[in-house]
């Protein structure tokens, strides 16, 4: 027996389509390594499965209803997705792929993926022109963008003849990639990893009514944190003011001043991990009036914030192993980043353009450069929670390779 897969709790999703015999083969492996598995069998794939089948093999009951009489006060798609460790769609065929791209939630499979907060693996299966068509192309594309995974298709023959890509995966290589998933998060679990984030604005008050700030909203922040939480490193998020909601997982410590930030950042170290998202305010007034300022006195002087950033890269005594900072500019943008990480010292520097509405501030959207050594890797405009994901993922990597 696998102990990488023992006690693992696996929704399985059975959609509709010849494949969809393999999952019982599926199940049968999963089973023999001791997962826990809770079947959804969908309108579809009863047409090639039967609820019997997949009872006796899962040794649970079939969810096939969203609409359970039975269960009704449980809220299976909610109960269901809290419950499990993945979630695997197998197999999902071309229509199922448009419909959760498209956010449709009609079903009691497609309800729970929408609510769920767990990962997400699908295993396609159709014909290849299917496979091959640019509508099918452009939905699995958004999908991996929202985060999700996929194993497969294969080439091979069809069921209906033909040859070519779409065919699912086999159980065995399934079983592989559920297997190499959890792997991975066992690796960054065994190495403890601690991370550190910072997020959103600061506040710089003049007086009791008015403070210095600027746009941040702090939503690449906080997806940076979620996607390392998820991941199994044990994040800490510093977020200055927002109205985001707190990720999953992880642990916030709410601030308003740079200076609120910058004690609570010492008091989190020392960590493996600190990406420094935050928007910081570069000044502050030099006094607090602790009464208001009359409109005939505004004479103000301004003194340079503390630097996070080059605290954490220039701490010798509890320097985290990798630090990577944030350049938002709105021109130059590479160059003043390569000079930013230089100034800096940071490891690594995410340069973003935050003159364009559509990226940065306030947007759901961003597009960013991860500047590393002499290397610039690109990556296009998408949800800041694939952007978020990308990061994550280059930073586990750094650690397990």
């Amino acid at each position: 027996m696998d102990k990488i897969l023992n006690k693992k709790k696996i929704i399985l999703i059975i959609g509709g389509g010849i494949a969809a015999y393999k999952s019982l083969d599926l199940i049968r492996l999963l089973k023999k390594q001791e997962c826990e598995i809770k079947v959804v069998l969908t309108e579809s794939g009863k047409k090639f499965v039967t609820p019997l089948s997949v009872t006796s093999l899962s040794q649970n009951k079939v969810y096939q209803d969203i609409f359970d009489s039975e269960n009704e006060a449980e809220m299976d798609h909610i109960s269901l997705s809290r419950w499990c460790d993945i979630i695997l769609f197998a197999p999902v065929t071309a229509n199922s792929i448009a419909k959760l791209a498209s956010g449709k939630a009609d079903d009691l499979a497609s309800t729970l993926i929408l609510a769920s907060n767990k990962q997400i693996i699908l295993a396609p299966a159709m014909n290849v022109r299917m496979w091959l068509h640019k509508s099918t192309k452009s939905n699995i594309n958004k999908l991996l963008d929202f985060g999700y995974l996929s194993v497969g298709p294969s080439t091979g023959e069809m069921a209906c003849g033909e040859y070519g890509e779409g065919k699912m995966s086999s159980p065995n290589q399934i079983y592989e990639f559920i297997k190499n998933y959890f792997s991975d998060r066992n690796i960054v679990k065994n190495k403890n990893l601690k991370a550190l984030v910072t997020a959103g604005p600061t506040k710089e008050y003049i007086d009791p009514v008015r403070f210095i700030t600027n746009n941040s909203s702090g939503k690449q922040g906080y997806e940076i944190a979620s996607s390392l939480a998820k991941f199994g490193v044990k994040t800490t998020l510093i977020s200055g003011p927002s109205a985001l909601k707190k990720p999953e997982n992880v642990n916030i410590i709410k601030v308003e001043s740079a200076d609120q930030m910058y004690a609570e950042t010492k008091k989190t170290l020392p960590v493996d991990i600190a990406v420094c998202t935050a928007a910081i305010t570069d000044f502050k007034p030099e006094k607090y009036e602790t009464k208001k300022i009359k409109k005939d006195n505004l004479n103000i002087n301004f003194k340079r914030n503390i630097d996070i950033l080059e605290f954490l890269s220039k701490n010798n005594l509890q320097r985290p192993k990798l630090v990577v900072g944030f350049a938002a500019e709105t021109n130059d943008v590479i160059k003043l980043a390569k000079e930013k990480k230089n100034r800096k010292y940071c490891d690594w520097i995410i340069a973003n353009d935050v003159s364009s509405p559509e990226i940065g501030f306030n947007s759901d959207y961003n597009a960013v450069s991860i500047i590393y050594g002499d290397k610039v890797e690109k990556i296009e405009k998408n949800l800041k929670s694939y952007i978020a994901n990308k990061i994550a993922k280059k930073i586990i990597n750094n650690f397990i390779q």
